[in-house]
């Protein structure tokens, strides 16, 4: 099933310092290299957006709720709800196009999914309330949950064989670039809203978040096909019709068993991110919102007693006293339109925060994503993986548990981003390695994207843990804490996983 190979042909020597991976790239190699990670890249600037829109898209798509603690708790569970819908049209698209990568070819199937979630971001800018933005939502996922299995399938199939683990890592890591650039066009609206240049930033954001689709062109252009794709394409028509069959998948004995425990290492992952990692920004968001409504009111009061502006200083009083004793409703006329000039300058600033910490995130993340590659040839699949899991369960208890202080986004977040995220570089790794070519793309699909269904539970408990946690002051961190043990539900599959370290891709 998985032929030792010669040491001279095996994928590297694990240990051996003198091994430069790169040095086996022909120029094609690194065109299909740079078009999948561009793929998977923006695909996470989508994933990443909605993200850090999603506190924002929420607050305007709900404004008619007055009662600002109302306002929170609805925001918080309609977010989730929206975070549940797309996870969930990302596991369907993924079953879908990993199929059909298999079926039809890696090309093709990504070029389909990149104008998918590129068109479905842009429509989310139309929204006009919170169930047209989640069926939008839900139409991205289905673009976005196809791109990453036939990407990483591609990758897989058309590098050296020494040179894949590092290639496919990087093309993971990449996947970074795309989430910080997220942050900076979050951070330049978030500045711009302060400044009062822009209305509804997260709009902007969105449509943005539309322009991926000019890949496609290049895809279809350049792309072609792996050899062992269409080799496979070519034998007995027998095996061709296996190609992308689930029934095949789930006939064989040694596929149905990578395919089912595969599934629940990546819903370690999986949910461990999306229902606990990507609500640090939101968490950064809630914690401080209080201390910084009380610095610019206190700015903006100040400014009023330098100007001598008597009726502003006032209103400026009158309405900070309304937000402290929660009787905004009461506000009217002026005070109102002070009011609507401070928010402005709060939210710019939380976004900024928000945007730091997305970054923090992500700095960690492009460093654990590779490191796991490269760890993996050193001491193996499994062993690295069983440290990343317990390094993403400690890191992320942390970070919920004490996060409070602006200065700690640098110093906690990137710990927990490298821990959370090197996990999803093995996926990159692990999951082709499991799979024949004719099943290559469906499996991984399979693991990577079924787990999203089971995922998109997560924030609804996440609802329950809130509401669970109503009474304490940050509920978010409690049901941060608590939602973290899922981390370790991974580590009782690993066991009965292969070791695929030095191994041939299966045939």
């Amino acid at each position: 099933m998985h032929a030792e190979l010669p040491p001279s042909e095996n994928q590297s020597l694990p240990g051996d310092p003198s091994y430069r991976w790169y040095r086996e790239l022909s120029r094609y190699h690194w065109f299909v290299l740079i078009v999948a990670a561009l793929g998977w890249l923006f695909d996470c600037l989508d994933q990443q957006l909605f993200i850090l829109a999603r506190p924002a898209a929420m607050s305007d798509l709900l404004s008619h709720i007055t009662d600002a603690k109302e306002l929170q708790l609805a925001v918080a569970k309609y977010g989730d709800i929206a975070t549940s819908v797309f996870i969930a049209g990302w596991a369907t698209g993924g079953l879908i196009f990993g199929m059909l990568g298999d079926r039809i070819g890696r090309a093709k199937t990504m070029m389909i999914t990149i104008l998918m979630y590129s068109a479905f971001t842009g429509l989310s800018a139309l929204s006009v309330s919170v169930y047209d933005f989640a069926f939008y939502r839900f139409l991205t996922g289905l673009g976005v949950g196809g791109e990453f299995a036939v990407g990483v399938a591609l990758v897989a199939e058309v590098m050296p064989s020494r040179a894949r683990p590092y290639a496919l890592s990087l093309l993971q890591a990449l996947s970074a670039i795309g989430n910080v650039s997220a942050a900076l066009i979050n951070m330049g609206l978030g500045i711009a809203e302060g400044e009062g240049f822009v209305s509804s930033p997260w709009r902007i954001m969105f449509c943005i978040g539309a322009l991926p689709a000019f890949l496609s062109l290049v895809i279809r252009r350049r792309l072609k096909e792996p050899e062992a794709w269409q080799k496979a394409q070519q034998q007995t028509s027998t095996v061709a019709q296996k190609a992308g069959s689930y029934r095949e998948l789930f006939s064989h004995p040694v596929w149905r068993k990578h395919a089912l425990l595969g599934l629940v290492l990546a819903c370690s992952g999986v949910i461990g991110l999306w229902a606990v990692g990507f609500y640090t920004p939101d968490l950064i968001r809630q914690v401080q919102t209080k201390p910084v409504t009380d610095l610019m009111y206190s700015e903006a009061i100040s400014e009023a007693e330098a100007a001598d502006d008597a009726t502003r200083l006032q209103q400026l009083k009158e309405v900070k006293a309304a937000i402290d004793s929660n009787t905004i409703d009461t506000l009217q006329g002026d005070q109102l339109v002070v009011k609507n000039s401070v928010d402005r300058q709060v939210k710019g600033k939380l976004s900024i925060y928000q945007s730091l910490t997305s970054i923090a995130i992500n700095f960690g993340a492009f460093l654990g994503m590779f490191s796991f590659g490269v760890v993996s040839q050193v001491i193996g699949r499994r062993k690295t993986f069983a440290i990343a899991l317990l390094a993403a369960f400690f890191s992320t208890v942390c970070v919920f548990w004490f996060l409070t202080d602006l200065w700690q986004i640098f110093v906690l977040v990137p710990v927990m981003g490298f821990c959370q995220l090197s996990l999803f570089g093995g996926y990159a790794v692990y999951f082709p390695e499991l799979f024949p070519t004719h099943l290559r793309s469906t499996g991984t699909s399979f693991c990577y994207n079924v787990g999203r269904f089971v995922a998109a539970l997560g924030p609804l408990v996440k609802i329950y843990l809130n509401d669970f946690f109503k009474d304490t002051p940050e509920p978010l961190r409690y049901a941060g804490v608590t939602m973290c043990l899922v981390f370790l539900i991974g580590l009782f599959v690993l066991p009965f996983l292969p070791e695929t370290l030095g191994k041939d891709l299966p045939e």
